[in-house]
């Protein structure tokens, strides 16, 4: 569960603002998304690979194979 102190004084749109922060900084949405469709290990791992070589490529300079 999500705990945002506010402070005497404090509007709701701040205590808002800081529990969505929290919230995206939790990463509930991110879990519920890949919990919602059962991916294969081997296309995980595959799916690991390709965008290992597209950070090569993207910020290694080297051609990518």
């Amino acid at each position: 569960m999500i705990v945002v102190q506010i402070k005497e004084g404090e509007s709701i749109e701040k205590a808002l603002k800081k529990y969505k922060k929290k919230f995206e900084k939790i990463g509930i949405v991110k879990e519920l998304r890949k919990r919602s469709a059962f991916t294969k290990p081997c296309i995980n791992k595959r799916m690991t690979k390709l965008k290992a070589v597209y950070v090569q490529a993207t910020y290694g300079g080297e051609q990518a194979i």
